[in-house]
């Protein structure tokens, strides 16, 4: 039979006192969290906030001439609606490429930009938790803080690197890339935006992956695991749920990327936020195509956020508030 502890503590109350207390104040939290009029408030702020996505989406059905000449809110009175739209911005564009074209481009550049952030972030993140090594503490901190760097700052510096090479004591480390002069070279932005991606990822998987529990390194050592195979076995496993929310956020962030790939990228190998960039045409007279061109767009990372949802808060959190 369970019993309940009565003893007074150091404020006078007894153990049923401060439980009856405690359920007191999670009840009015309660009520103040769900009240009607938070309820309210949020449905109208959620409704306010989705009411210019309602008007793109109706405006992407819309023909391009009711477009022109009414607002998007007249199709509940006049209904009039088509696919050209979604057809003719699929099959044009505003530049050499169409945005077919440039839709698999995007793909090109997001899913191995999204693979090579995470390899080398995780195995940075294994090495700050994990090996100890002189200035680990140090290079930590110099590694985060390069969040803070802006990255219009290293735009000019990284085009002269990719452009010219890097020598060092006269023998070429890195001879260059020649841009804008390989077709279908993706190489140059793959390395940009990896770079960029680099900081956040390292301090997000290394807060992670320090609060494993130690005992399973200690084991492993035990049974003769080196660092590839600790790495590989044990720490890769139990850092998928931060590692899946990391790579929705770097996902969409490159697939969403309009500056780093327009400067980087060949004229070839443009992605889809530069093809509809211009869409609606030079002087601005085909802008409704951009409304289906948007929806288009959000197709895969709505399919990768979906996909991979349920790691997301949980990933996130463990990686922004351990360590």
């Amino acid at each position: 039979m369970a019993t309940v502890d009565t003893t007074p503590r150091t404020d006078g109350r007894s153990a049923r006192q401060v439980a009856r207390e405690t359920r007191r104040l999670e009840n009015e939290a309660h009520k103040k969290l769900t009240s009607k009029t938070a309820t309210i408030v949020a449905i109208a702020i959620a409704v306010i906030w989705t009411i210019p996505t309602l008007g793109l989406f109706v405006t992407s059905f819309r023909p391009g001439a009711d477009s022109a000449v009414s607002g998007w809110w007249t199709v509940f009175v006049d209904p009039n609606f088509t696919f050209s739209n979604y057809i003719e911005a699929f099959s044009a564009g505003g530049t050499a490429l169409t945005l077919a074209d440039s839709f698999i481009n995007s793909l090109a550049i997001t899913i191995p930009v999204t693979v090579f952030a995470i390899a080398v972030a995780s195995l940075g993140a294994y090495a700050f938790a994990w090996i100890p090594f002189k200035g680990r503490g140090f290079l930590f901190v110099a590694v985060f803080a390069l969040q803070i760097v802006p990255i219009q700052m290293t735009l000019v510096p990284l085009l002269s690197l990719f452009s010219r090479g890097l020598t060092i004591n006269g023998v070429a480390i890195f001879p260059g890339l020649a841009m804008r002069d390989v077709d279908h070279s993706f190489a140059t932005v793959w390395i940009a935006h990896t770079i960029f991606a680099i900081p956040l990822a390292i301090f997000l998987l290394h807060n992670f992956m320090a609060e494993l529990p130690s005992e399973l390194m200690e084991a492993a050592r035990v049974d003769g695991a080196g660092h590839g195979q600790i790495f590989f076995r044990i720490i890769l496993p139990l850092s998928m749920p931060v590692i899946a929310s990391y790579a929705i956020f770097q996902f969409i962030w490159v697939w969403n990327d309009l500056l780093v790939a327009t400067i980087f990228a060949p004229s070839s190998s443009l992605p889809l936020m530069q093809t509809l960039n211009s869409l609606s045409g030079t002087w601005g007279d085909r802008w409704f195509l951009q409304s289906a061109g948007t929806f288009i767009s959000i197709i895969v990372p709505l399919i990768v956020f979906f996909s991979l949802q349920r790691f997301f808060v949980r990933g996130l959190l463990a990686g922004a508030t351990k360590g």
